[in-house]
């Protein structure tokens, strides 16, 4: 990697502020618009500060640290900007450390500010309010970087440094931490305002070109996107026309390719056409579904295991590729790369797309996987009311799981998952923050009666903040896997997998949100429809008889 020199250009009126407001002007100026946050103590000076500024950023209350953590999650991953929540220390990041690793596992570029103990009792463990020993190094386990702000004169420099690492190379979150005193002591501000230049990556021709050598023999190629193509849409269709290349994905990759392209295959699809693919392309992807769920996991240690069809992959991170190692690597950015794959192509390749083979998959599985029900009937509703570019939030939910491949996905981002974090509880926070990204887009979150209760108190955030989300809770009275799992692998003895549920209608009415009880698809439709025209806070409750639903596992891990 090639590393530009920051950008240090003196701030001409060298102001006295307060170190909770140089963090504030260094953020805005690196583009922040919307901050979610909850205000105590030790970051007094930061909220105070978005007063004074309050026609620069928008601030976002909520109810519970993890509310603030995941909306900021659902705004970075729904737009592929940087996004920022502010929280309390200890308590305060304990409680939005699964949404940064969330952030971590799904790529997602989203700055943490919180505050410290006073800088006097720092290592010194006397107990102060909110002190958790070494929090710096607690946090940096699961963020990509993390740092301790000494002094407003340095805000400049650190936050630049945090938007840097945040959007360079592989994305992912970032902490920055402020001393309790620092944070209120007034302090010259100077240094950069400008955007930090990004970490630059040049292509490695020589891999190009293996590349090119492997993929030009093949006649059944498939790519896989992962959620680091996001960002490569145009370029990724491209290719896949110019090899007659079915697109698939898992989760992260959903809509980088529209499904319903001729090209663009569910993972179901995918499965089924892997038997002879002869050349798989990975772009921007861990390769989980081939390499963990396509084949046994236990058979793959760091190579692909024998059988399977020689692997191209383009991935930005080193780590990523030492971690499986493919048989012609590309370390490139998933655009560049791509197009640079491509302009090697040229002229090689002209093929056209195998659509009889793809087609036949495609209806094939269709078919299959409406054997799951009643999901996929409540999931083609969905997507059939839900516009082309409306976004759908999904949730460690029996409906959730379906919709990784029975959700078809026409546009990138708008499909938001936790990715192999698997975050039960995320998908109704993310998707306020998602909503507050897009407030002129529809947004469905689908989440079961378990993942819901979470972040429920957060409704009142939707109300405050008028947060146009439509939230279906899918209401079985169990944590479905949970309850399958004990009585199929434990005789059936029981325990904490059934729910004792709120009236959701009346949980609705209590937070002032307009509230519709269903219980089939036929109900659900006219009910969505609604929600959608009015645009505003809504809960619709979806009533399934516990035990219902089909498991859709066969599909996700088939070989297992």
């Amino acid at each position: 990697m090639k590393k530009q020199q920051s950008c240090e250009n003196q701030n001409p009126q060298n102001l006295k502020i307060s170190g909770g407001e140089a963090i504030l002007r260094s953020v805005v100026d690196n583009g922040v618009e919307v901050i979610f946050g909850l205000p105590g103590a030790q970051i007094y000076p930061l909220f105070d500060a978005m007063a004074k500024m309050k026609d620069r950023v928008k601030f976002i209350p909520v109810r519970h640290e993890q509310g603030a953590a995941y909306m900021a999650l659902g705004y970075a991953q729904s737009t592929g900007k940087p996004s920022v929540f502010a929280v309390v220390p200890g308590p305060g990041v304990l409680n939005a450390s699964a949404a940064l690793c969330t952030a971590l596992a799904t790529n997602s570029p989203v700055m943490c500010l919180t505050g410290q103990i006073p800088s006097n009792f720092l290592g010194k463990g006397r107990g102060h309010l909110h002190e958790l020993p070494d929090q710096l190094s607690t946090v940096k386990g699961f963020v990509k970087w993390a740092d301790r702000i000494d002094s407003a004169a340095d805000a400049s420099r650190s936050v630049n440094d945090g938007f840097r690492r945040m959007m360079s190379g592989r994305r992912g979150p970032v902490s920055l931490e402020m001393c309790w005193d620092v944070m209120a002591k007034p302090a010259e501000m100077s240094g950069s305002s400008a955007k930090p230049p990004l970490d630059e990556l040049e292509i490695n021709q020589d891999q190009i070109k293996a590349a090119a050598a492997i993929i030009k023999g093949k006649s059944r190629p498939m790519i896989m996107c992962g959620g680091g193509a996001q960002g490569a849409s145009k370029q990724v269709l491209e290719l896949a026309k110019m090899l007659g290349a079915a697109v698939t994905s898992f989760r992260g990759g959903r809509g980088v390719v529209s499904e319903d392209h001729e090209l663009g295959v569910s993972s179901a699809a995918g499965y089924e056409l892997w038997a002879d693919t002869d050349v798989i392309i990975g772009i921007g992807s861990r390769m989980e579904m081939q390499y963990m769920r396509w084949t046994h996991m236990m058979q793959c240690h760091g190579t692909p295991p024998k059988g399977t069809p020689p692997l191209v992959r383009i991935d930005i991170d080193p780590e990523e590729h030492r971690r499986l190692i493919a048989d012609a690597p590309i370390l490139a950015d998933a655009a560049q790369g791509v197009e640079a794959l491509i302009k090697k192509l040229e002229g090689m390749i002209e093929r056209p797309a195998d659509s009889d083979r793809i087609t036949a998959a495609k209806l094939k599985t269709r078919k299959a996987i409406m054997e799951i029900q009643p999901q996929m009937d409540y999931l083609d509703v969905i997507r059939d009311v839900l516009p082309r570019d409306g976004f759908f939030v999904e949730e460690l939910s029996q409906m959730g799981f379906t919709s990784y491949f029975g959700m078809p996905i026409y546009n990138p981002r708008t499909y938001i998952t936790s990715g192999y974090q698997g975050t039960l509880g995320f998908g109704f926070p993310t998707a306020l923050g998602v909503k507050v990204a897009h407030p002129d887009k529809a947004v469905v979150s689908v989440t079961g009666d378990g993942g819901f209760l979470f972040a429920m108190p957060e409704l009142s955030s939707a109300v405050e903040n008028k947060i146009g989300l439509i939230t279906i809770v899918f209401n079985n009275n169990i944590y479905c896997n949970i309850r399958r799992d004990q009585m199929t692998n434990y005789e059936g003895r029981l325990m904490g997998a059934d729910l004792v549920n709120p009236d959701y209608m009346k949980l609705a009415e209590s937070f002032g949100v307009q509230g519709y009880r269903v219980s089939s698809p036929a109900q659900l439709r006219p009910a969505l429809e609604k929600a959608i025209a009015q645009d505003a806070p809504c809960l619709i409750e979806v009533q399934i008889p516990k035990g219902a639903e089909t498991s859709p596992w066969k599909f996700i891990h088939p070989n297992m």
